[in-house]
């Protein structure tokens, strides 16, 4: 199977993807050495504030901007996104008091939060074979694995040499080139464009989403990702520099152990997705994420939570690589912003409970609570995904259609077999037309002819 990466137009979106990646880890670093130089010792209340704004924008924007995806050209939306994330980036070395870094931070990811679901949703309109796709997946989760790891090594060799502002204007360089590879490709054009109102399609993407068992499950194992990442992610540097006594290299290695968890489960998972359906992958992902954290509660040594760190990083990646797999499954084409978006929003909703969570537990009660109320949550959640995302789904459901009439953008097809008079123009078009009582089988998902599941496939 040829790699995704020969597609010029994916390979490249993929390195947009990375180069803006790579600046946005070196502008986490600036941020929290701008924030000491602003705020002093109330630094760290001051980032904890930045990445609370960071999650209310992600949860409450995505949806938004899923609804306004559909109705804009893709490339001129990413490109224009890609250029006010650069004009924010570059105003942070001017800010001289706090209410402008939450002021920056929030901006900032509100474009981001419109970028990403689209730029997402965008992927599997271009690579279009299964196999390539999951290919994709996992290139993008490496990705990410990469920006974790590398980024901060390389932003603390530049602070040797230059000012963290410069950091700032590296990251606006980042977006600018990331801008001009989008702007170098050509991308599909969307075979129907929705004409409905605003609110209905903000909410459709959430509806499809919170209406299909599968996504449902999902959603399940986004919370035992972010219970379990959360903790790793607030408390490492607790743990090591406070509980066991070591300095910050040994912080840097505990999280690296994580990263490389993530990247060696990323580049097993296009195999493994051709032996095994996405989950039982994902569920043990989830199963073995919960288990690293509850055993966290023995209170190991180093050694003993590098691995606990490499476990959840293995496990992570197992859940997150094949969710785009699960949402193009899961949705109508023309519907993949507004359900990519609703990924975005929720998975993040789910961290913005888990951070502040699992930071108050560790400082108000101790180290070995919060292992285990964090751990809890991730069991907890892991078996209710269990139980939501059914264990046979089969490629097609028999189901009943009552009787409705009703105006849309459409095609003809298996719904829309009805008669014109002539008017109603090419297609896909909009008028009012009536369907009648039908029982069927076929691939079903959410959309406008299958509101709800059948009650008993669930």
């Amino acid at each position: 199977m040829a790699s995704p990466l020969n597609d010029h137009r994916y390979r490249h979106l993929f390195l947009a993807q990375v180069i803006s990646l790579f600046g946005t880890g070196l502008t986490t670093v600036a941020l929290a050495l701008l924030a000491h130089d602003v705020a002093g010792g109330k630094a760290g209340e001051v980032l904890g504030v930045a990445l609370a704004l960071k999650m209310v924008a992600y949860v409450f924007i995505a949806p938004i901007f899923g609804s306004y995806a559909q109705q804009l050209p893709r490339r001129t939306l990413l490109v224009s996104l890609d250029l006010l994330r650069a004009a924010v980036v570059l105003a942070l070395p001017f800010i001289t008091a706090v209410w402008q870094i939450y002021c920056l931070v929030f901006l900032l990811n509100v474009f981001s939060a419109g970028f990403t679901p689209v730029f997402q949703a965008t992927i599997p309109d271009i690579i279009k074979n299964e196999r390539q796709y999951s290919r994709a997946l996992s290139l993008s989760r490496l990705a990410y694995d990469l920006e974790n790891l590398l980024s901060p090594t390389i932003a603390a060799a530049l602070i040797v040499v230059m000012s963290f502002n410069a950091l700032f204007v590296l990251n606006a360089m980042a977006f600018v080139a990331s801008a001009l590879l989008v702007v170098s490709v050509v991308l599909p054009a969307r075979s129907q464009i929705e004409s409905a109102p605003f609110w209905v399609r903000a909410m459709k993407g959430m509806k499809i989403y919170l209406r299909t068992p599968r996504l449902k499950g999902l959603l399940a194992l986004c919370l035992v990702v972010a219970s379990v990442g959360a903790m790793q992610i607030v408390n490492t540097v607790v743990y090591v520099r406070t509980y066991l006594g070591l300095d910050d290299t040994w912080v840097a290695i505990a999280l690296a152990a994580a990263g490389t968890g993530s990247m060696i489960a990323a580049l097993l998972m296009p195999r493994a997705l051709q032996k095994v359906s996405e989950r039982p992958l994902m569920l043990f992902g989830g199963g073995v994420m919960a288990a690293a954290v509850l055993l966290g509660t023995f209170l190991p040594d180093i050694a003993g939570l590098m691995m606990l760190w490499f476990l959840i990083g293995f496990g992570s990646s197992l859940v997150q690589t094949p969710v785009g797999r699960l949402l193009i499954r899961s949705c109508q084409e023309s519907d993949r912003p507004a359900v990519f978006a609703a990924q975005f929003s929720l998975s993040h909703a789910c961290w913005l409970v888990a951070y502040p969570l699992a930071g108050w537990v560790g400082a108000n009660l101790d180290l070995a609570a919060a292992f285990g109320v964090m751990g809890a949550i991730a069991l907890f959640s892991a078996a209710v995904s269990w139980i939501l995302w059914p264990v046979k789904e089969p490629e097609s459901l028999e189901h009943t259609h009552e009787p409705l009439d009703h105006s849309h953008l459409h095609c003809h097809d298996a719904h829309h077999q009805h008669e014109h008079e002539g008017w109603e123009g090419p297609e896909p078009h909009s008028h009012r037309h009536h369907h009648v009582s039908l029982r069927h089988r076929h691939r079903l998902v959410i959309d406008e002819h299958h509101p709800y599941w059948p009650a008993r496939e669930r």
